[in-house]
């Protein structure tokens, strides 16, 4: 799956307090079908490299922290489905955007097991599922709801401490353990890359996945893991010449976002605070 060229390398956050020329906000239906137009131009560019049919990738755009009334304008400029980190967030929007029938919603953050039930009423997707318990208490909650729900498992390819995920030597056990939970429809893993402007170390994590995957595939075949989750506004270009089969895309799409970089990206003295304290610091991942 590796290109030949390295050359576009996994790009870092816009600098903190300067404007993003970047990562410009959209504020109409053109400026947001440009935006779609530029990302999916990349899109195809990267499997041109890599020898892929574009028609291969699914587009997710990640709307964590945009306004309802961008979302109707992202709609409207063709946007069928959105993700979103934090679930308390995504079912707002949800009930705010009820009158758009077929709009979907990708829970792609962190979930704790004592939300599930939210997930459960509203979602159609849910990428990062890293836990035997929030298995277990998501299966409970749709099977009352009699829905079914999509799922990617989380994967840490990148071996840090302030990432979720499942270590890759974890996988297969857990997967085996999956059926037992009948209202989830495993799809594929997920991670997220090591967040660096040295291309080589973040198309190391996006290999990992997809050579996981492949094994995984070999020992279980016909398991449902054919997608790749993987890629976001800065390195979707190398995850999708490494396989992915869906990015996660928001700021290339929606704008650079107001919060500060630290929201998404912490300091390394978050290591030094219990677990606790690290997840409410760490907050969610960037797309």
């Amino acid at each position: 799956m590796r290109a030949e060229s390295d050359a576009h390398a996994a790009l870092p956050p816009p600098a903190a307090g300067a404007p993003s020329e970047r990562y410009p906000r959209p504020a109409s239906v053109g400026d947001f079908r440009r935006n779609l137009a530029a990302v999916r131009e990349r899109i195809t560019a990267a499997c041109r490299r890599a020898g892929r049919d574009p028609g291969e990738v699914r587009l997710l755009p990640v709307s964590k922290t945009v306004d309802e009334a961008s979302l109707r304008l992202a709609y409207a400029a063709g946007c069928r489905e959105f993700g979103e980190n934090k679930v308390q967030e995504a079912q707002r929007k949800c009930d705010a955007l009820a009158d758009l029938g077929d709009l979907r919603w990708s829970v792609i953050g962190h979930l704790q097991t004592n939300k599930a039930r939210l997930v459960a009423r509203f979602a159609s997707e849910f990428q990062a599922l890293d836990s035997l318990r929030l298995a277990e208490a998501l299966d409970r909650r749709l099977q009352a709801e009699g829905r079914g729900l999509d799922v990617f498992v989380q994967i840490n390819t990148s071996g840090e401490a302030s990432k979720y995920g499942l270590r890759p030597e974890e996988a297969a056990a857990f997967l085996r353990a999956l059926p037992a939970c009948s209202a989830l429809r495993v799809r594929g893993l997920m991670t997220l890359a090591l967040f660096s402007a040295e291309t080589a170390r973040v198309r190391a994590c996006f290999a990992l996945l997809r050579r996981l995957r492949d094994r995984l595939r070999q020992d279980a075949p016909g398991g449902g893991l054919d997608g790749l989750s993987m890629g976001m506004s800065g390195d979707f270009e190398i995850a999708i010449e490494e396989g992915a089969t869906v990015v996660r895309v928001g700021q290339a799409i929606f704008g650079a976002r107001a919060l500060p970089d630290a929201f998404y990206w912490p300091a390394e003295e978050a290591e030094g605070k219990g677990e606790d304290e690290q997840r409410e610091t760490r907050g969610e991942s960037p797309a």
